[in-house]
């Protein structure tokens, strides 16, 4: 089995509709695909709908999921959660929070922007992420129109929208024991995303990931595109000690990243643990 547990759609940062995503993992051969946009559940229904109707002979199942924004000690960091109940009120509350949040934020970067010197709109950055949560990346593809950078990646540097660059504004983001304990309440199961990304900002220590870990974390995101060798290793061996799961993960965008589907793959076992611990919802097959 090929399973990747980690893909956006235009529901918040990619570039795919739900629809699309669906069809892309198919193509890419992969057998297991978690849709985990940015604080929502908005593409659920339609990728439930596009796998219920694959053609005969297609072969799909999508993990329902979501990828929340938290932050610890200025920290910023990434919770992937799945198999949840989207309906179980203090979880959604708090989902709703953080998107609302997400706007306030979106407007103060492009303000910020455009007194460094960047010739973008809020207009222009709506029409960008469309239907989805705004968010960075949608900034950065107005940077890249607007001539400011040369691509998306480039700019997350601290000149423009990295963590503490000169563009970025602090949002609402969960503390993460809250966010364990809020996904655990609503039947999913946590597992920190790449939390050894060095080349987003600083990273959290290993003691708060023991922390989370205390608190009901399933898993770490080790097999990732922003992790090197050693930095692999490195997590195997810290979620070994500590009993969590090790998952890999594409952290597909569509277009908006150079990342493939299915470029990094959760095994089967592992996979297998992680549904043997989710109460809240169940995935979609075809």
């Amino acid at each position: 089995m090929r399973i990747d547990l980690h893909a956006h759609s235009n529901a918040s940062d990619g570039t795919d509709s739900p629809a699309e995503l669906v069809a892309a993992a198919v193509a890419a051969g992969l057998d297991v695909v978690a849709l985990t946009d940015h604080d929502t559940v908005a593409g659920h229904a339609e990728a439930a709908g596009a796998v219920r109707a694959l053609p005969a002979g297609s072969r799909l199942t999508v993990v329902p999921g979501a990828e929340l924004s938290c932050a610890v000690d200025g920290i910023s960091l990434h919770l992937l959660a799945y198999l949840f109940d989207p309906e179980e009120p203090e979880f959604a509350r708090e989902r709703d929070l953080v998107r609302t949040d997400r706007f306030r934020r979106g407007r103060a970067i492009v303000e910020r922007c455009r007194e460094l010197g960047a010739e973008i709109s809020w207009e222009q950055v709506r029409r960008i992420a469309g239907a989805g949560s705004v968010g960075r990346p949608h900034i950065a593809s107005a940077l890249v129109e607007a001539g400011v950078v040369a691509t998306v990646s480039d700019a997350f540097t601290a000149d423009w929208l990295a963590n503490g660059g000169r563009a970025d504004v602090r949002k609402h983001e969960t503390d993460p024991v809250t966010a364990v304990r809020l996904v655990r309440v609503a039947g999913g199961v946590p597992v920190f995303a790449h939390p050894g990304a060095v080349k987003r900002g600083r990273t959290v220590s290993d003691q708060v990931i023991a922390d989370l870990a205390a608190a009901g974390l399933a898993g770490l995101e080790v097999d990732h595109t922003d992790h090197d060798e050693e930095t692999r290793e490195r997590l195997r061996g810290l979620a070994g000690e500590l009993g969590l799961l090790v998952t890999g993960s594409s952290d597909y965008h569509g277009t908006r990243k150079t990342v493939r589907l299915g470029e990094h793959t959760t095994d089967p076992e592992v996979y297998g643990a992680l549904l043997a611990q989710a109460t809240g919802a169940k995935p979609i097959e075809r």
